[in-house]
């Protein structure tokens, strides 16, 4: 672990000066996870192109962990994401007041940290810039130093658009890793443990086992509201740390998010609302509307783009407006599952929907995570009894 947090050592470049206009061939507006991803897959499928970021922060990729299954990912695809995996393993659990479970299937992690020294790599140091974006279009980014950056290629993956143009709920979390004396005990992830008090909504703990003595510790909420209460989650992952019987020696990474999770809207205004150019990640509208992944279709993306015979910012806009529009028309068997989850049922038993789901075939979950179910998965996941008050999710799902 502490190999990997000193891979932020290098620092980016002054952004250019108030009077400089940089051209390039592709300008990344973004370092995030999509930005980076996208920058790597042109630095490996078109080397001859000149591919700048703009990056606020010091580090690229912020200071996250991002996880996904081997199920997740097209083989085919694997060689964009494989030299970013920190730590993979084999299986994972699940643990509900009903019942506990193991799930075959890799699971694997990535630090940013890793994806920060990575790009660095791969990219020349010059071409990484440190600066604020003022403004952004077709052609042009603007810093609010003044400097402007030109390309035949802008492309927007700065964070979220208008999110008041789509209908949703919020998935928020607190994690931090842990060192524990004398061990955790745990030899694979526990993807959810759903038996802790479930409080602000659907409420589970998330752990990481990276050794023996490291584990990585994540309180995550499925709440109507965004807001986050930092003090309170700390004060609960170390009450859930106790509760295991875990003396905590250190705490090293803490990281914070709140994620959109979509029951319904309009995806095109939410498209039109982050400018008409070439937009991934959130700002394209593109994540799992129940989950919040977004790692799949970043992978996915970059590599399209990369391997699109024009990069211009008409013909990448749109294909990514008409990526985000088509993947938003497939998802809403899974914008369905979340209004039942938040409009059907009440935030203290929210959970069985959950628990429910982990007691089907170990197959029809990893499609699901891959936000490729099938027509008999998805009659499969609505068969049976419901978890909740059936006259209350047939108006969910009716929207009401």
């Amino acid at each position: 672990m502490a190999a990997e947090k000193g891979a932020r050592a290098g620092r980016s470049p002054d952004p250019p000066g108030m009077s400089q206009t940089l051209s390039c061939d592709v300008a990344i507006a973004g370092g995030g996870l999509s930005g980076c991803l996208l920058a790597l897959a042109l630095a490996s499928r078109r080397p001859d192109l000149d591919v700048r970021i703009v990056e606020s922060g010091a580090a690229l990729g912020g200071d996250h962990i991002w996880s996904f299954f081997d199920a997740d990912i097209d083989p085919a695809h694997r060689w964009l994401i494989d030299p970013l995996i920190c730590q993979s393993w084999d299986g994972y659990d699940v643990r509900f007041p009903a019942h506990s479970r193991s799930l075959p299937g890799v699971y694997n992690s990535i630090l940013s940290a890793r994806l920060d020294k990575w790009v660095r790599e791969s990219l020349p140091a010059a071409r990484i810039i440190q600066g604020q974006v003022a403004t952004l279009d077709s052609a042009h980014i603007r810093l609010d130093t003044g400097a402007s950056i030109s390309a035949p290629l802008i492309v927007d993956a700065r964070g979220p658009a208008d999110l008041r143009t789509l209908d949703l709920g919020w998935q928020k979390f607190m994690g931090q890793l842990l060192q524990v004396q004398g061990g955790h005990a745990l030899s694979r992830p526990v993807v959810m443990d759903a038996t802790v008090a479930q409080i602000d909504g659907y409420r589970f703990v998330y752990c990481l086992p990276f050794d023996e003595q490291h584990v990585f510790v994540e309180d995550t909420y499925y709440s109507d509201t965004p807001d986050l209460n930092k003090n309170a989650l700390r004060a609960r992952i170390t009450e859930y740390a106790s509760r295991r019987g875990w003396v905590i020696s250190d705490i090293g990474h803490e990281e914070t998010g709140v994620l959109p999770v979509a029951m319904g809207g309009d995806m095109a205004a939410y498209w039109a609302s982050g400018g008409q150019g070439a937009k991934l990640g959130l700002r394209a509208g593109l994540f799992h509307p129940l989950t919040g992944y977004s790692l799949p279709d970043a992978v996915r993306t970059a590599i399209a783009i990369a391997e699109a015979p024009a990069l211009t910012s008409a013909a990448m806009a749109e294909l990514t407006r008409s990526t985000a529009l088509s993947a938003w028309k497939e998802r809403r068997f899974y914008r369905w599952l979340t209004r039942m989850m938040f409009r059907a049922a009440e935030p203290p038993v929210r959970y069985r929907i959950l628990e429910q789901f982990y007691a089907r075939d170990a197959e029809l979950i990893a499609r699901f995570y891959a936000a490729q179910s099938t027509l008999a998965d998805k009659m499969r996941i609505l068969s049976g009894k419901p978890p909740v008050p059936i006259t209350r999710a047939i108006k969910a799902l009716a929207g009401r």
